[in-house]
């Protein structure tokens, strides 16, 4: 990554998901003397009295990059059954457990839940977060999250204000609805509600390729979430609409036209660009796709668009810069090339005598236009505008 230039325009983190732990079964993580899972070391092994998550954080930093890593809500079984001490404390995890309401734990299992209401409840997860700090951890995911993980979303944050590190959380879909909205945008650096975009069967459909990592079908799904949580973001805190599947050419499962979709529509929405490919093969025209810095500049203006059109095959997002400009992102979601066209009234620009000026942030051209702002897009694509007043 640091080879490939990626870092020099943001992409900052290098982030682990699930499968660090230790999982024997069903029973749950396999944990250490305070209830918290232990790290798999055959997979992130130890240096000496140095945990193996440790040693790669601080390989990380010596990069000049960021770190994180992947929990889920609650407690293992193992704790609970051991009745482990909560990290300075008197308390034990079975006096904070719930064990009748199982967390969703995807690929591990033997989680329950944790009761905020009972002393120690906040301690322990305080212990994770001091834990984390103190392996350099920059950064926390917590997955299957559902709208009940209020109290975990707000517990995690706290634990993360006393540990006195900076870390990014975000809190990432089980199966929660914009009732949760509330508490995320009150506790939570970024959120992500939608299923995974990533294809788990994909490799069996699309023999050919050997394997692709997600489909168009996935990707035109998200217009209608962008669309209806765009009024959720803001404020340094962020719709997160899964990872960016750029990056790794034909096995994107998208063609050259879908990928620039993918980024154009998660910059609309200023969404955090999290890369869900092979760093170490990256295909060359999907690195310079990466590289776009007009269209990185519109993902991170903090500007989350409003969808202004929206018909069968034709989707239109708009923002306004602080300069006044307009960002106007016109897509075509049908099977054949058409023109989509917007008002320039409808994207926020006043009438203008002389007309506006157009320039395509993907191939760099402008253009002069009258009122209009539109463009031949073809199928499953995307035209990108900063529009200016003339």
């Amino acid at each position: 990554m640091r080879d490939s230039g990626l870092q020099k325009i943001g992409y900052d983190y290098v982030n682990i998901d699930d499968f660090w732990y230790q999982c024997p079964g069903p029973q749950g993580p396999n944990v250490d003397s305070y209830g918290r899972w232990v790290t798999d070391p055959s997979r992130f092994p130890p240096q000496g009295n140095t945990d193996g998550i440790e040693v790669v954080a601080d390989y990380i930093h010596g990069l000049g990059m960021k770190f994180g890593i992947y929990v889920t809500p609650g407690i293992s079984k193992q704790a609970v059954r051991r009745k482990t001490p909560i990290e300075g404390t008197d308390y034990t995890v079975d006096q904070i457990a719930a064990p009748s309401h199982a967390e969703e734990n995807y690929n591990c299992k033997g989680m329950v839940s944790i009761d905020y209401s009972k002393p120690g409840a906040q301690e322990y997860t305080d212990s994770w977060v001091n834990r984390f700090a103190k392996w350099g951890v920059d950064y926390i995911k917590i997955d299957g999250i559902e709208d009940y993980n209020g109290p975990d979303i707000e517990a995690w944050e706290n634990a993360i204000r006393q540990s006195g590190r900076p870390i990014v959380l975000d809190a990432t879909e089980g199966d929660f609805t914009q009732a949760l909205a509330p508490t995320l945008m009150k506790y939570a650096d970024q959120w992500e509600f939608a299923p995974d975009i990533e294809c788990d069967r994909c490799a069996r459909q699309h023999p050919e390729a050997g394997y692709i990592l997600t489909t168009w079908t996935n990707i035109a799904k998200r217009f209608d979430l962008v669309a209806e949580w765009q009024p959720y973001a803001g404020s340094g805190r962020w719709n997160d609409y899964d990872s960016i599947e750029v990056g790794n050419g034909r096995h994107d499962g998208l063609n050259a036209d879908e990928r620039q979709t993918q980024l154009s529509l998660w910059a609309l929405a200023s969404a955090p660009l999290i890369l869900g490919v092979d760093l170490t093969h990256l295909d060359k025209q999907d690195l310079q796709y990466l590289k776009n810095t007009a269209v990185l500049a519109v993902d991170q203006d903090s500007i989350a668009a409003k969808r202004v059109v929206n018909t069968r095959d034709q989707q239109v997002f708009v923002k306004t810069e602080t300069s006044g400009e307009a960002i106007v992102g016109l897509f075509n979601t049908g099977e054949n090339a058409e023109t989509v066209s917007v008002q320039a009234s409808a994207v926020g620009l006043p009438e203008s005598e002389r007309g506006y000026s157009t320039q395509d942030l993907w191939t760099g051209k402008r253009e002069k236009t009258d009122r209009d702002i539109s463009a031949v897009v073809p199928p499953h694509g995307a035209v990108l505008y900063r529009v200016k007043t003339l």
